[in-house]
């Protein structure tokens, strides 16, 4: 690479990238925050702490200490692949997007082991579901965020 290449790129680089509006600023702080608490219940549960084992009846804890390791990978890769996430959009990393993309992939596998293989809507009632399609939603709605700011150049 000459010179002029990397003097036109570095300036590429520096004009291209826009300030964003404030309120890109705060759908940063709630993915943040939506994945701190993700990771969050995902060491509760992990290491089974009382604050987790106090939410859930013996019933839920018994269906919780019988998931498969997959479904456990799947969610360990949707929340750090989701914090990870928030703190490239936070740095307006564009690596956001494919750490998002990551987060989703891990948040599907993890959806279809909760509604399909153990169905916990039985065990959890229509909260399971809500909570599903909350965490579906969100997922897409940030994955779709870190694109969009790619494309608005707020992110590079």
């Amino acid at each position: 690479m000459n010179i002029n290449q990397l003097i036109y790129r570095n300036f590429m680089n520096t004009t291209l990238k826009t300030k964003p509006p404030i309120w890109f600023w705060i759908v940063c702080v709630v993915a943040l925050v939506w994945n701190a608490m993700g990771v969050m219940q995902y060491l509760g549960q992990t290491y089974q702490t009382e604050s987790f084992r106090a939410q859930y009846t013996s019933e839920q804890l018994e269906l919780i200490s019988n998931t498969p390791a997959w479904a456990i990978a799947a969610f360990a890769i949707a929340v750090f692949g989701g914090i990870l996430a928030s703190i490239a959009l936070v740095l307006r990393k564009k690596a956001a997007y494919p750490l998002f993309v990551i987060s989703l992939a891990g948040v599907v596998v993890q959806m279809i082991h909760n509604l399909f293989v153990v169905n916990s809507v039985d065990i959890y009632g229509p909260f399971a579901v809500i909570m599903t399609g909350m965490i579906i939603v969100f997922s897409l709605l940030f994955l779709w965020f870190s694109k969009k700011s790619i494309s608005n150049h707020w992110i590079s």
